[in-house]
């Protein structure tokens, strides 16, 4: 404000003794193309009612224009200062890690209302890493709550003497093992999503990696007695650039995801084409499906959608989150889609095919 205010007050002082040089001189130069004498008290009382009238007009027109100019300047620094004041508080909220701050709406110009904008988008992104965060912990303490329950309770029980070390030590040793387990799926989990994961690229048919790999899933599948069917329709052989070694990682948590949630009886069924530049491949089950819902967090981290199922039943919770890291290093996405709980499931993987050489 007093920057503009000091604009101002140059301004007025130039229009003033500009007009007070100049008016006066070119007024006198006119008046002696008159007929009046030079010395005339005529000439002398019309040249001093000009200067009088100049110097109250322009006295009055300078003091109206410089409160008017004062009052919008004030008002316009007050808003300015009021969206700035609000927009410091918003951020000093979320530098102390409260994520759900929201800057209001500002109606201070386009730029600021975007910044607000920009601010209220960053604070939701925050806040929903968080939210991620707080989840992810709360999924760690719960993985980790049975085996270390399991290894104090048969520990004490040894101490106490109810229970032989004998047998004890094979339910030691499988709750250790499953400890170093969980550990290495963080750690898996963190450099899949951190893009860590090697990833070698190279020319790969893709009937064939889906031949080497049902073949190797398929006595599984006979033992469950779950069916597995194939619908590859590939009228070219249809190559891509890819780590054979990281699908067919993909492709077995997929089919092992398929194979829990299938009930005796029932059918999964791995397809296959092509779709101008990409190669498509789906895997699909008639088993239990999931809920709309469900579907946002299916690839998140430690999530089961039967979240009562225990690790043996269901798995780590991070197969789908290593498969769709791995999808992406290798320039493709991954989706799910379902009708519903006992609808089953579809995961396609869409990759882009590798481009003839010239």
């Amino acid at each position: 404000m007093i920057g503009q205010l000091i604009v101002l007050l140059a301004g007025a002082l130039t229009i003033a003794v500009l007009t007070v040089l100049i008016g006066p001189a070119v007024f006198h130069y006119h008046l002696l193309q008159t007929d009046l004498p030079v010395d005339s008290s005529e000439l002398v009382h019309i040249e001093r009612a000009y200067r009088d009238a100049l110097a109250l007009a322009l006295g009055v027109g300078l003091v109206v224009s410089l409160l008017a100019a004062g009052v919008v300047t004030w008002n316009l620094a007050r808003r300015l200062r009021q969206s700035l004041h609000g927009l410091t508080l918003a951020v000093d909220e979320l530098s102390r890690g409260h994520y759900s701050t929201r800057v209001p709406s500002l109606g201070a110009g386009a730029e600021l209302d975007s910044l607000a904008a920009t601010l209220n988008d960053m604070a939701a992104r925050l806040d929903a890493v968080e939210e991620t965060r707080r989840r992810l912990l709360s999924d760690l303490a719960h993985e980790l709550r049975t085996p270390i329950a399991t290894l104090s309770a048969h520990h004490e029980a040894m101490a106490d003497g109810v229970i032989e070390p004998e047998i004890a030590m094979p339910i030691l040793a499988g709750q250790t093992v499953r400890l170093s387990r969980l550990a290495d799926d963080i750690s898996e989990v963190s450099r899949a999503e951190e893009g860590q994961l090697p990833v070698e690229l190279r020319l790969v048919t893709v009937d064939g990696l889906l031949a080497s790999v049902l073949q190797e899933w398929d006595e599984r599948f006979e033992t469950a007695g779950v069916a597995l069917r194939q619908d590859i329709d590939l009228h070219h052989s249809a190559t891509i650039h890819a780590d054979p070694d990281r699908l067919a990682q993909v492709l077995g948590n997929l089919l092992s995801n398929a194979l829990r949630h299938t009930s005796p009886g029932g059918t999964v069924t791995v397809s296959a084409w092509a779709h101008g530049e990409t190669v498509e491949v789906a895997v699909t089950d008639d088993g239990e499906g999931f809920t709309a819902e469900d579907r946002s967090r299916l690839f998140e981290r430690f999530f089961r959608v039967d979240s009562s199922r225990t690790r043996e039943n269901s798995g780590s919770g991070i197969g789908l989150t290593i498969s769709r890291a791995l999808v992406d290093a290798h320039g493709g996405t991954m989706t799910a889609a379902s009708d519903g709980p006992g609808q089953g499931a579809t995961f396609t993987i869409r990759l882009p095919r590798a481009r003839p050489a010239r």
